[in-house]
């Protein structure tokens, strides 16, 4: 069972002339720490025109930094948006290749497609074409990767033969995974034969039959996107970790609240002219959540609002790691036995402070990560 970071660089108002700076640079510090104290990789998001909840709008340049500062922890993409308006194909292969190169082998390429309306909005992206850019691309990149030269004549991705310039340095290329949140994205995933990236946020026990539907799909997967099936399950949890359970919520609660909730505002839509692809986004969050009855008709205005995060409930269930090391322990051992091979910590929420979440990987790195060293899910497999 791998513990890892994930960011999304959060930086709730008020701001001063130095907010993003310093976000940026405790960042950094928390993934040399996280290294030394054994976790196994640091994810980044890509977000834009998300204020307050996101600011990583260019993890290629974080990690690149990153890349020169750490020796070992993995490098994970969580995930590059892959809708040509975003990143073209062609410049996400380059860019994935460099940093793989100077991480000396460490990237872990996960790739999506968006789904906020301030997103897909702000760069014109029409929501109909996000599927089929993405899986035109997420096949085309690692042929840039292996071959010398490609061409592409696809529906969306069309190119005369070039050279896709530079190669990767892990072979025949890094690992690669996909973004899921509701139960047709983890069908895809196995199908496709990529890596599984649970960001839901949801209790083990919610998630583990929408894992049994990834393992089963990429148990019968026969044309992966790259060249071999990487059958993993990687999930997404809040973590606060101190030295009592009290203090754990006392710290946590503002700051895991703030995430929960502007969350709610930006993934569960409420404006009537809202596609209908949100409003399918919206019935997964809600019936795999229980916060009420699904809409009906193809507007969401009249999604109900999801509930208050209750710590308590939410730290019993394990949709949130908080606790002193033994809660922390104690939650994180339901997601092995649902079939999670990873789990993706975000402790940056909110205002959270830069010293708690230090504490919080020290704390990880005594206790936590050692408990977890040698635990496994049989089924799991990366198939060259």
């Amino acid at each position: 069972m791998r513990i890892s970071l994930i960011y999304e660089l959060q930086m709730a108002k008020p701001w001063h002339e130095r907010s993003e700076y310093e976000t940026y640079w405790q960042a950094i510090a928390q993934a040399e720490l996280a290294e030394e104290m054994g976790f196994h990789a640091v994810w980044c998001v890509e977000h834009h025109f998300l204020s307050e909840y996101s600011h990583s709008s260019a993890p290629e340049v974080f990690f690149g930094a990153l890349s020169q500062r750490t020796s070992r922890i993995r490098l994970g993409h969580g995930v590059v948006l892959l809708p040509h308006q975003y990143n073209h194909p062609v410049r996400a292969a380059e860019r994935a290749a460099v940093l793989d190169i100077l991480s000396n082998g460490r990237v872990e390429f996960g790739t999506g497609r968006g789904i906020t309306e301030q997103e897909l909005g702000g760069f014109m992206i029409d929501p109909d074409v996000t599927l089929e850019q993405w899986e035109e691309a997420v096949r085309a990149i690692p042929q840039m990767w292996m071959k010398d030269t490609v061409s592409f004549d696809g529906k969306h991705l069309k190119m005369p033969e070039r050279a896709v310039l530079p190669k990767p340095l892990q072979k025949p290329h890094p690992p690669l995974w996909h973004a899921a949140t509701q139960p047709s994205s983890f069908q895809r995933a196995g199908r496709l034969g990529l890596g599984l990236l649970s960001f839901g946020f949801l209790a083990p026990g919610m998630l583990e039959a929408q894992i049994k539907l990834y393992r089963d799909a990429a148990a019968s997967c026969t044309s992966p996107a790259g060249a071999f099936v990487n059958n993993q399950v990687a999930c997404s949890a809040m973590a606060c970790c101190a030295e009592t359970r009290q203090r754990a919520y006392e710290i946590a609660e503002p700051n895991m609240r703030f995430f929960w909730d502007l969350g709610q505002q930006l993934y569960i839509p409420k404006s009537a002219q809202t596609y209908q692809y949100y409003k399918n986004i919206s019935d997964a969050l809600i019936s795999t959540r229980g916060a009420g009855e699904k809409p009906e008709g193809d507007k969401v205005s009249a999604v109900p609002a999801m509930p208050e995060l209750d710590l308590a409930a939410a730290a019993q269930a394990g949709t949130v790691i908080c606790g002193n090391p033994d809660d922390c322990i104690r939650a994180i051992e339901n997601y092995p036995r649902v079939g999670a091979d990873e789990l993706l910590l975000l402790m940056q929420v909110g205002r959270m402070p830069h010293g708690a979440i230090m504490d919080t990987i020290k704390m990880f790195g005594k206790y936590v990560i050692p408990h977890f060293r040698n635990v496994s899910t049989p089924a799991s497999a990366r198939t060259p």
